[in-house]
C-alpha cells in the first residue's frame, strides 16, 4: 500500500516536470518566432574582368613601302635561330599584304611577318574574329597575343604600329616532334615582333655615293677654266 502511493507520487512529479519542460520549449519557440531573422549580407560588387586599355602608340611606324624581309637583320635572324633564307610572299586575306617567312631548320619552327596596311589592330578584337586576344606591349607599342581556339600549333602577335595598319607575326610549329607548347610559340612570336619593331624604329643607313658617281659629279681637271 505504501509502495503504491509512493509510485503514484513519483509518476506525478515526473509528469509535472515533463509539462514544465514542454512549456519552456514552447515559450522558447514562440520567442524565436517573434525575433526577426538577420538578413543575409549583400552580395559583393561585381568585379570587372575587362583588361586595361592598351597604351597609346608612342609614334607611328608607317608600313607603306617597307620590305618585310628587311625587318629582321642578319644578326637578329642568328639570335632567333633562323638559318634559312627569308622568303617573300603576300597574304591575300589582308589585302595582299607583303609577307616574309623565316625558318629554323634545327628547332623546326617558323615565323611569318605580314605588313598589314589596310586594317588596324582592332580587326583581331571584333565580334567576328573568334580568337582569344590578350593585350601586351612590344617595344613600347600596344600589341595583342592572339590564340585561336583548338589550334595549338601557331600563335600570332599583332602590333599597332600606325593608324589603320599593324604588323602581324605568326610563329608556328614546322614539324617538331613533339611540337612546342602553345605558350612557347607565343613567346617566340613576341620575340620576333620585338626584333621587327626595333628594326622599324632604327634609322635606315644612307647609302654612300659610289666612286663612279663621285667622279661624275666632280669637275673635270682637263676642263678649261676662265675661258671667254
Amino acid at each position: 500500500m505504501h509502495n503504491s502511493s509512493t509510485r503514484r507520487r513519483t509518476i506525478g512529479v515526473l509528469l509535472a516536470g515533463s509539462l514544465a519542460l514542454s512549456g519552456c520549449g514552447l515559450a522558447q519557440t514562440e520567442r524565436t518566432a517573434e525575433t526577426p531573422a538577420t538578413p543575409p549580407p549583400p552580395p559583393p560588387p561585381p568585379t570587372s574582368s575587362a583588361p586595361p586599355p592598351p597604351p597609346p602608340r608612342p609614334f607611328d611606324l608607317v608600313l607603306d613601302g617597307v620590305d618585310p624581309c628587311s625587318l629582321l637583320t642578319e644578326q637578329q635572324r642568328g639570335q632567333l635561330g633562323f638559318d634559312r633564307e627569308p622568303l617573300a610572299d603576300s597574304e591575300a586575306g589582308f589585302g595582299n599584304a607583303a609577307t616574309c617567312s623565316f625558318r629554323n631548320s634545327t628547332a623546326k619552327v617558323g615565323a611569318r611577318l605580314s605588313l598589314v596596311t589596310t586594317e588596324g589592330i582592332d580587326v583581331w578584337t571584333s565580334d567576328t574574329a573568334q580568337v582569344q586576344a590578350t593585350p601586351t606591349v612590344v617595344e613600347g607599342f600596344p600589341a595583342l597575343v592572339i590564340r585561336t581556339p583548338e589550334l595549338n600549333l601557331s600563335c600570332n602577335v599583332a602590333v599597332d604600329v600606325a593608324e589603320g595598319q599593324h604588323l602581324d607575326v605568326l610563329y608556328r610549329d614546322d614539324g617538331a616532334n613533339p611540337p612546342p607548347p602553345l605558350d612557347q610559340l607565343c613567346a617566340g612570336a613576341e620575340r620576333v615582333a620585338a626584333g621587327a619593331v626595333a628594326t622599324l624604329q632604327s634609322p635606315q643607313p644612307t647609302s654612300e655615293p659610289s666612286e663612279e658617281e663621285s667622279e661624275s659629279v666632280a669637275p673635270s681637271r682637263n676642263s678649261p677654266e676662265g675661258t671667254n
